[in-house]
């Protein structure tokens, strides 16, 4: 074995070679039960000694030394990115013997020593780093230390790719599927999607721990559809539908999410399911996030209070009108036609519509609001609609009739 010399005796010109460094990490090493390593784990340990070429990294408290090559180790400057003590992560690309030392690597060799790791690759399904470029028939070109491989267009994502070109230049972890070699070259053939539902059931495990309804959950939504949009929880999907994006009228999806927008929704709901890929339907919401708007209406919207407001819908009996997100009044319309003789609403208003109204009555606990159209001087007051049943008493109250006549001048 080459001679290697550590940091310190670097700077003191005292070498020392990589057979005593082992040795002496040998004596150290704890006499309890043996940590193992196997090929093709991906580990973390602690640079414990720098030599000229190589480095020594103690995995698991020492059970276990690691050799990795000092070219795994530097920048793209060639400079050294690491020193004595701090932690790395590698993948064990080979055992030696019973001596607890393995061979580490972070990045892949290249050349003949890249195909005989792709090749362990493939028999063990380990995951190694490539780069997308190029899109071809069926899928994206993929090279890896140097050898071409082929991703076909349903193992890129977990989710239909409409455009591929998008991921060119981009770097990802594959699952090598296949490697052989024939007489026309190497046959590499590659698997993002593999990885990604693996880590996808990986984190559903933790994200089912939480997911009961009423929990507030962070999610990426990933798809939108006019009715609704799917929200990833961690792993796990939720249907967020249009009617629980808010508490106003016809909001649709597209106008308010984009896809890979982070928002934290509350669950309402999870009903088993037959289908083993989604065991549970999970539906979401903003809205009961929200402040109730109606929570402020007696505040907002008192008896005489004139708004102008949006047509939502028209009925026969009357124009329906947002006078706030999530708080609607109707305009009956008796109160529209203004003394000409009208069948339906649409007949003098339709949706989109701006409106002057003026609030005639309130009832909160059906929530409905009654709207007069226009301005109006001949409205009761809730306070004075409390003064007069106040003095009348409950039994000589009167009709709302006589409050508006005795109201005029």
């Amino acid at each position: 074995m080459k001679a290697a010399m550590s940091d310190n005796d670097q700077a003191s010109g005292k070498p020392e070679d990589f057979a005593s460094m082992l040795a002496e990490f040998e004596g150290r090493r704890s006499r309890g039960a043996r940590a193992e390593a196997q090929v093709g784990d991906t580990v973390r340990g602690r640079v414990a000694m720098i030599g000229q070429e190589s480095a020594v990294v103690e995995i698991a408290g020492g059970a276990i030394e690691g050799m990795i090559e000092l070219d795994q180790l530097r920048d793209g400057d060639g400079n050294l990115s690491v020193k004595v003590g701090d932690e790395i992560d590698a993948r064990v690309v080979e055992t030696m013997g019973k001596q607890g030392c393995v061979v580490l690597r972070r990045a892949m060799a290249r050349g003949p020593e890249a195909k005989a790791e792709l090749a362990q690759a493939a028999q063990l399904g380990l995951a190694v780093e490539g780069t997308v470029t190029a899109v071809n028939k069926g899928g994206v070109e993929v090279t890896i230390a140097g050898v071409r491989g082929f991703c076909p267009i349903s193992q890129l994502e977990a989710r239909h790719v409409a455009d591929a070109g998008e991921y060119v230049g981009r770097k990802f972890q594959f699952r090598v599927t296949r490697y052989d070699v024939d007489r026309r070259g190497v046959n590499l053939v590659v698997s993002r999607r593999a990885l990604l539902e693996e880590e996808a059931r990986g984190r559903a495990e933790k994200v089912r721990a939480k997911l009961v309804p009423g929990a507030v959950l962070p999610g990426v939504v990933v798809s939108i559809k006019d009715f609704g949009a799917f929200v990833d929880l961690g792993g796990i999907e939720g249907m967020l539908h249009a009617s629980e994006l808010g508490f106003s009228r016809g909001l649709r999806p597209s106008e308010i999410l984009a896809v890979g927008q982070r928002l934290d929704v509350q669950v309402l709901k999870i009903e088993k399911t037959d289908d083993a890929k989604r065991p549970e339907r999970i539906s979401l919401s903003l809205k009961s996030l929200e402040r109730d708007p109606w929570e402020d209406v007696r505040a907002r919207f008192p008896s005489g209070t004139q708004v102008t407001g949006k047509v939502v819908r028209v009925e026969s009996f009357g124009a329906f009108v947002e006078l706030a997100p999530g708080v609607e009044g109707l305009v009956h319309t008796s109160e529209l036609a203004a003394g000409k003789q009208v069948r339906h609403a649409r007949e003098m208003c339709k949706p989109g519509d701006s409106l002057v109204v003026t609030v005639l009555a309130l009832d909160h606990e059906r929530r409905r609001i009654s709207l007069g159209a226009g301005e109006r001087g001949d409205v009761v007051s809730q306070e004075d609609l409390d003064a007069a049943r106040a003095a009348a008493g409950p039994a000589h109250f009167g009709t709302l009739g006589d409050l508006l006549r005795a109201k005029k001048p």
